[in-house]
């Protein structure tokens, strides 16, 4: 009888690509991959550990595996078992325990327990991140309308609130001749949109001698593939001959998401961030020179040690002033080890949680706005797969979301719409 699996992911679109390529390789030795809402004979569970409340999600969902399916083999991968590893493998039910390095053994691990017989604790295989530069390539499949390619993994900017170099080291890149291989067979599966996906994307080939821009202008002659979007850059890394050469005429998109993180510069400095607000501010308005209408998608934490509340007052004010079409709004999170956990003046939770319903409000009024900007413009869109109440939805170019009758004839397909 064929074993079933399913895989489970929790956290950024990274590990989404990282979970779907492990699904894949699953089906190739012959198991039955099933949805994560399935029953199955072995569990895979890809962490995030970004926030305190990621950790939680974890632990929950690995009892909860436990309690529905006793019997089965649970394999914990990815971050959280990277800076947690003796403690998931100390956890009731948990066979396996793989830190972000080695997640791309996890099929080898499962056969091994499975052919030895043998259930019950494995010992914690966490990688020593320091001492190893190895990446896992990954990208995901299963859409008919976009994949999500892996194209650098870690981190060296060591911000003073961030485990993530803690947990998946330092930055290194793929070899753009696999990345290229790769989107052609994304293309061969009639995906036509691929989000390019990394810890710090910006920083892609700085250790191996090629370029994000080499990249990017490689990829952008796949064909099959008509659109392009980047994840998430650093604003000091979306330098501006790749601003001039998107806005060229490519298959890139005028969709950005950019990490602030704050409006207030004494915030920025304490946060160990590589910028300042009016570095930040000429960047957003030389892509807003170069291109029209233009989506950004701007990150901001809240709640930071030592943010008072005039510091809150200047992110607000400077959100205002650049006009965002979207904010991504994250409540500090506490992380042991990291430099901030240590900094006086650690803000209530109270006061955090009035200041995330703030932005969010705000980021509300951003979004409808940008889409009242583009009312009556004749936009490009592709439709998903996804049907609810018999409509079908699909995103512009610049990412507004577009909800149309449901046509399956439409669906993986780029057509012209006239937005509302």
């Amino acid at each position: 009888m064929t074993m079933r699996v399913a895989v489970h992911t929790l956290g950024c679109k990274l590990n989404y690509a990282e979970s779907s390529t492990v699904a894949r390789e699953f089906a190739r030795r012959g198991y039955e991959v099933v949805s994560h809402t399935e029953e199955a004979d072995i569990y895979v569970v890809n962490t995030c550990s970004v926030t305190e409340h990621s950790d939680k999600k974890d632990r929950n969902l690995i009892r909860r595996l436990h309690r529905r399916s006793p019997e089965a083999i649970i394999a914990v991968i990815g971050c959280y078992a990277q800076l947690q590893g003796e403690y998931i493998a100390s956890m009731e039910g948990v066979d396996i325990v793989l830190g972000a390095q080695s997640k791309g053994l996890v099929v080898d691990e499962v056969e091994r327990l499975l052919s030895s017989g043998r259930r019950g604790k494995a010992a914690a295989e966490v990688t020593d991140i320091d001492s190893v530069q190895v990446i896992y390539p990954a990208f995901s499949t299963g859409e008919r309308t976009r994949s999500f390619l892996k194209i650098q993994d870690g981190c060296d900017y060591k911000c003073s609130y961030c485990t993530v170099p803690y947990a998946r080291g330092c930055s290194r890149s793929l070899p753009s001749d696999m990345l290229v291989s790769q989107a052609e067979e994304i293309a061969a599966a009639g995906i036509r949109e691929i989000v390019l996906t990394g810890v710090n994307t910006g920083d892609y080939g700085r250790r191996t001698g090629e370029s994000f821009l080499g990249l990017l202008q490689r990829l952008n002659d796949v064909e099959g593939i008509e659109r392009y979007r980047i994840s998430s850059i650093e604003p000091n890394l979306l330098r501006p001959e790749i601003v001039d050469w998107i806005a060229s005429g490519t298959k890139f998109l005028p969709h950005f998401h950019i990490p602030l993180q704050s409006g207030c510069d004494a915030v920025l400095r304490r946060m160990g961030r590589r910028y300042d607000t009016g570095f930040f501010r000429r960047k957003i308005a030389y892509i807003r020179e170069r291109m029209e209408h233009v989506f950004f998608g701007i990150d901001v934490i809240v709640g930071f040690p030592g943010e008072t509340d005039r510091d809150f007052e200047a992110t607000c004010d400077f959100l205002r002033e650049i006009k965002p079409a979207f904010i991504h709004v994250f409540p500090y999170s506490r992380r042991s080890g990291t430099p901030a956990a240590a900094m006086p003046d650690q803000v209530p939770e109270i006061v955090k949680t009035h200041r995330v319903e703030v932005l969010e409000e705000m980021s509300s009024g951003f979004y409808e706005a940008f889409c009242r900007e583009n009312s009556g413009r004749e936009e490009e869109v592709l439709f998903e797969s996804k049907s609810k109440g018999g409509k079908m939805f699909g995103y512009t170019r610049n990412y507004i979301k577009v909800e149309e009758p449901f046509d399956k004839d439409r669906i993986g397909k780029i057509v012209r719409v006239t937005l509302p």
